[in-house]
């Protein structure tokens, strides 16, 4: 061996150590669970959630923010399935790997998952499961979405203050359509304004005529639709056949650009709160709807925004937890997190509680287009 290569050995030898060592890092995985529908009825919006929670994964790991590792996410098909959201968890909660889950969509499929998450001690966070009873299953529940307990009155105070004293409910039968209505009802009922009628229809229902037809009769001031864009496209074009000009004031859930697609000029004059606005120019929400557009050739809803923002939650957590992040650390991350800065604003879990705190923006369809109102 000549003295050369003698005197570059060691520095070879270093050098490929350290690029195995570095290989090594770089194979340290962190791992999500996210239980989503992407099949079925629902399939629509576990895309929407995949979607939007791929941006935020691939930001991140672009970001470096936990050196030597990177997050990876299993998306499992829960189907809007309230078994297959329990198998869903049963098998993450058996994989080591997986330090946080998100998700469900549905406040149903989410609190029978949640029963199993709470037994296994996996922190579950969901984007949209607004029912009262979600984080009542355990300390293990989290969401970044407003409860019907604070949006259903907020509805009643908007109505109020538009001096609108009459309204017809109707609403989806399933949790969350019977939790909005009753918020709704108690705060309606106690500003001492007046339910002319409620009535609920099943999932995946398109014909409201019926519905339309009898709480008319009662001449309600308004409307009051708790119910998807889906359901509401097909409500208000059959209110505009009907020749029925009641006001209609809506949950956020109705807040999605294919509302004013399905519906065309019959979405004109809708109302509903929410916690997105697609043409906010604060410089994080454009850079968000630039990036989706970007990919997806679409405008992202509220619903995308509340799967970016659990995503980043989630990896925010991640990193609060350390190098080495536990189900428990990263539950006890989830638990302190405050002001979080989202594109559906700052989020703030309460300490005893853990409801997010979140502010609603008054929304109106105008001229095919959603318009931010002050009345």
């Amino acid at each position: 061996m000549t003295s050369i290569l003698r005197r570059a050995l060691p520095t070879v030898l270093a050098a490929a150590l350290g690029v195995v060592a570095t290989a090594a890092l770089a194979q340290n995985k962190i791992v999500i669970g996210y239980q989503l529908p992407l099949s079925g009825d629902n399939s629509q919006y576990g895309t929407l959630f995949k979607n939007s929670a791929t941006l935020a994964l691939d930001d991140f790991n672009k970001a470096g923010r936990l050196k030597g590792s990177t997050v990876e996410i299993r998306y499992e098909d829960s189907k809007s399935d309230a078994k297959e959201g329990v198998n869903i968890a049963k098998k993450f909660s058996d994989d080591a790997a997986i330090v946080g889950v998100l998700g469900d969509f549905n406040s149903t499929v989410s609190m029978a998952a949640g029963q199993v998450y709470a037994q296994q001690k996996v922190p579950q966070l969901s984007q949209t499961a607004s029912h009262p009873d979600f984080l009542k299953i355990s300390d293990w529940q989290f969401r970044n979405i407003t409860t019907m307990e604070i949006e259903s009155p907020f509805i009643a105070r908007w109505l109020a203050e538009n001096g609108l004293k009459k309204y017809a409910v109707v609403a989806i039968q399933n949790d969350w359509g019977l939790s909005a209505v009753k918020a709704f009802t108690d705060a309606a009922k106690a500003a001492g304004t007046q339910i002319t009628s409620t009535e609920f229809f099943n999932p995946g229902n398109r014909d409201f005529r019926s519905i339309i037809t009898k709480q008319s009769r009662d001449k309600p001031d308004a409307i009051v639709m708790f119910m998807f864009y889906e359901e509401g496209a097909s409500f208000l074009q059959q209110r505009t056949q009907l020749g029925v000009k009641t006001p209609i004031y809506g949950a956020s859930s109705m807040y999605a650009p294919k509302l004013i697609e399905l519906a065309g000029p019959s979405a004109n004059g809708v109302k509903f709160p929410t916690t997105f606005v697609a043409s906010n120019p604060a410089p994080k929400v454009k850079a968000f709807v630039d990036e989706y557009k970007k990919h997806y050739s679409a405008e992202p809803s509220m619903f995308a925004a509340q799967a970016f923002d659990a995503t980043n939650i989630m990896l925010d957590a991640i990193v609060a937890a350390g190098p080495n992040p536990t189900r428990q650390k990263v539950r006890d991350a989830l638990a302190a997190t405050k002001g979080f800065p989202g594109v559906t604003g700052d989020t703030t879990f309460d300490p005893k509680t853990r409801e997010p705190s979140k502010g609603l923006t008054r929304m109106e369809v105008n001229a095919g287009a959603f318009t931010v109102v002050a009345k």
